[in-house]
This record gives structure tokens, C-alpha cells and sequence, in this order.
């Protein structure tokens, strides 16, 4: 009798686990959530988590479509839906996971100019059933894969600045350009002006005159 109570023990499955019970080497049953009596020195448990989880990806050196370098980053939100193959149908499961993203990744930023790239990364983001389905086996289940960060080698960066600071110098020049041409544009309207209407003229010198501190100099030719 003693000997029998010493050999069982307790394990406590929580609600985000499944538990496998393996007897003698060979998978007996998936314990659910909730209290289970074993015998410890014949069985062995394997717990795994089927909580919703995030695999970062680390950023790597990829080739766009027009074959210029990008280093990206990737995140893939996924989760356990089959506990037994999870355990059972790879050595490490999640490894097979990371390289399936890093596989799909590669054709994604292959597929893609790097201007369309930059312009729109929601582009990288359309490989999810490609990932899902070298992992279904495993009983992964992926919810999303989308791309975190796009980081240009040194040289492209400082092309790419060049640009933007070349496009906005033009921006600013036309500007100015536009700015003198409406002056000129103005000046000639008002001489125009003037021109066709003397009496015009003579006002706006009167106004000018009577502002505080104003000298007029009477040209005596100019009245004969």
C-alpha cells in the first residue's frame, strides 16, 4: 500500500496548457486542465503552452526584385492548435517555424522593387498562407505575419537622403521662382496701369506727399 502511494503523484494542468502523458515511452493521453493522478516512475508529462505567441524574426540581408540589398525584420503571431504534433512531428517546432518566415521573407522582398518597397511594407505582408502551410503539420496555427523594420545599407541610406534633399531644394527654388515671377507680374500690371492713367499717378504721388516726413522736389521741366 505504501509502496503504490509513493509511486503515484499529482500533476495540475493550467487552463493555457495541455499536458501529454507519455507511458513507458509511448503517448497514453493529452491530460486537459484540471488535476491528474500519474504513476511518476513509469510515466513522463510533456506540457506545452497554446497561449497566442509572437516569433520575432531578426532583421536580415535580402535582395529586392531589382537586386539592391534591404535588411528586414519580421513578426509572425501564431499559436498551438495540436499539442501532439507539436511535440511529436519535429525535433524543435518553433525552429521549423522561424525558418519557414525566413524562407516566405526572402521570396517576398524577391518579388518587389526596393522603391515599391519602401513606398508600401504592407507589401511584405501577404505571405502568411505560404508560412501556415509548411507548419500546419506541426499543429502551428499562424494568425499573421507582417514585417517590423526595413533598414537600407549605409550607401543606399545616404543616396536616399541625397534625393529627398535634392527634391525638396527644387521644391524650395520653384517656389521662390513663383514668388518672384507673381512680384514682376504685379509691378508690370501697376506700370501698365500708371501708364494709361496719368491721373492715377499724380494721386498716388499726392499720398505719398502727405505722409509724415515725405520731401517732394518740383522738377521745373516737368510743368512745361
Amino acid at each position: 500500500m505504501f509502496d503504490t502511494l509513493f509511486k503515484n503523484t499529482h500533476a495540475t494542468v493550467m487552463d493555457w496548457q495541455r499536458t501529454l502523458l507519455f507511458r513507458d515511452g509511448v503517448l497514453e493521453r493529452v491530460l486537459e486542465p484540471g488535476r491528474h493522478r500519474y504513476d511518476a516512475e513509469r510515466c513522463s508529462l510533456v506540457t506545452v503552452d497554446i497561449r497566442p505567441r509572437v516569433l520575432q524574426v531578426a532583421g536580415q540581408e535580402l535582395l529586392t526584385r531589382d537586386g539592391l540589398s534591404l535588411r528586414v525584420s519580421f513578426a509572425a503571431d501564431w499559436a498551438v492548435t495540436d499539442p501532439v504534433a507539436f511535440t511529436t512531428g519535429a525535433q524543435h517546432a518553433e525552429t521549423v517555424l522561424y525558418g519557414a518566415v525566413q524562407e516566405v521573407a526572402r521570396d517576398l522582398v524577391a518579388a518587389r522593387t526596393l522603391d515599391e518597397l519602401i513606398a508600401d511594407r504592407a507589401l511584405l505582408g501577404g505571405g502568411k498562407e505560404a508560412v501556415a502551410a509548411q507548419v500546419e503539420r506541426l499543429g502551428i496555427k499562424v494568425d499573421a505575419l507582417r514585417a517590423k523594420d526595413l533598414m537600407l545599407p549605409g550607401e543606399l541610406r545616404k543616396a536616399a537622403l541625397e534625393t529627398v534633399l535634392a527634391r525638396e531644394r527644387g521644391r524650395a527654388e520653384l517656389e521662390r521662382a513663383r514668388a518672384e515671377a507673381a512680384a514682376l507680374r504685379s509691378l508690370a500690371n501697376t506700370a501698365k496701369l500708371l501708364t494709361d492713367n496719368p491721373v492715377l499717378l499724380r494721386l498716388r504721388t499726392l499720398q505719398v506727399a502727405a505722409g509724415p516726413g515725405a520731401k517732394v522736389v518740383l522738377d521745373a521741366r516737368a510743368s512745361e
